[in-house]
């Protein structure tokens, strides 16, 4: 019998807006969000089509397509897109803005708005909060709402702030020295463009001295030479800067940002997620996960952060809805609680003490969700007693 040829509904191109592969449909709408960003970037290096096809599951995928006659899509000139000037447009975009958030981004109507009006008004943006609670993906949910062109930068992750920022000095034989600029210096010299700092807490004080002139509303350049004040690079209109950062002695890898700085950004905190809101998030991501094992998983982790803030805490940090999501993406693949946990939880956890230790008292909390019967104890009787013991009290 013929395999039967598969036909997609639906065909994108690959346009490439500042560092990021955006994917436009032949009627202009944007698909980017509904693709990976490797299968993306693929796709405009190769310089071919995507087509998506539904499986005989129901399940669409992407996937390469060859010889198919389509009108190149116009996708809308990013690079010349200008923040509302008239003050009612600003007013209908900002309070209109909020059917343009993910589902799966957990975020007040308000905080919403104020964050999008920030951005729309060309506001310096810092979004601040626990660790895993959405603070990158906020960001990025924005940047895809103004639509423009946009870059990223983990500054938390480079070890040469100036090669990151500035550029390198190079030597070749055959062209001598000379220097590159970095992407950064491209970034900053687009009109219009979203800069995402993620990880600026995290980032070299060289950095933030970097940062300090390219961030003021009444400098806004880039000095390329600390000793040539005229080796400067002019920020380009409109260029708006997003940044991440975890604030709290919680955080032991993160630095202590000089108030300078701080001063240069409108904050924008993010919440540690409710049950509820965990609940909600967690059965919208995986719908073919039992809906009760959800909701214990959800329990778990408002436990956890509920025992990290008490005044006589056991715990030194609550479960993260980051870990809750590698979790159900451990259930979803066939592991059981009780092993998921034994990998994505507990690990997190100090267990210097033995039964009085962090991670056997997470343990226990776990424990009280996992009905699977197994013989695999997660403590012995002694354990348990302990645990026990040390909850009532």
């Amino acid at each position: 019998m013929a395999r039967k040829t598969l036909t997609p509904d639906l065909i994108v191109r690959i346009e490439k807006s500042g560092n990021r592969f955006n994917a436009w449909d032949t009627d202009g709408v944007k698909r980017t969000s509904e693709i990976t960003t490797t299968t993306r970037r693929k796709a405009f290096e190769g310089d071919y089509l995507l087509g998506r096809f539904t499986g005989r599951t129901g399940k669409t995928f992407w996937r390469r397509v060859d010889n198919v006659d389509i009108t190149p899509t116009t996708a809308p000139d990013v690079s010349s897109v200008e923040v509302p000037s008239d003050h009612e447009e600003v007013l209908n975009f900002i309070h209109s803005s909020y059917s343009l958030k993910p589902r799966g981004l957990m975020m007040s109507e308000l905080k919403w708005k104020y964050l999008v009006r920030s951005g729309v008004r060309g506001k310096n943006i810092m979004m601040t909060g626990p660790a895993g609670c959405g603070k990158t993906m906020a960001a990025k949910s924005l940047v895809n709402s103004l639509d423009r062109p946009d870059y990223y930068f983990n500054l938390g992750a480079t070890q040469d702030p100036r090669g990151t920022l500035i550029g390198n000095t190079h030597y070749e034989s055959n062209k001598g020295t000379y220097f590159s600029e970095s992407l950064f210096v491209q970034a900053i010299q687009t009109p219009n463009s979203v800069i995402l700092l993620d990880e600026l807490s995290r980032a070299h004080p060289d950095a933030w001295n970097i940062l300090m002139t390219v961030l003021d509303y009444g400098q806004r350049y880039l000095r390329l030479d600390e000793q040539d004040n005229q080796s400067t690079i002019k920020v380009a209109d409109g260029v708006t800067f997003i940044a991440t950062a975890n604030i709290g002695n919680e955080y032991t890898s993160t630095r202590v940002m000089d108030k300078a700085l701080m001063d240069r950004f409108t904050i924008v905190e993010m919440d540690v997620l409710s049950e509820e809101e965990e609940n909600e998030l967690l059965n919208y991501m995986f719908p073919n996960v039992d809906s009760t094992v959800l909701g214990n998983v959800s329990k778990i982790a408002a436990l956890t952060r509920t025992e990290s803030k008490s005044e006589t805490a056991r715990i030194t940090s609550g479960v993260s809805t980051r870990t809750t999501v590698e979790l159900c993406g451990l259930l979803y693949d066939g592991f059981s609680l009780e092993e998921a946990a034994e990998v994505s939880i507990y690990p997190q956890y100090d267990s210097t003490g033995g039964v009085d230790s962090e991670r056997t008292f997470v343990k226990q909390i776990v424990q009280k969700f996992c009905d699977d019967g197994t013989s695999d104890d997660l403590f012995n009787e002694e354990e348990m007693a302990a645990a026990d013991e040390s909850m009532n009290n």
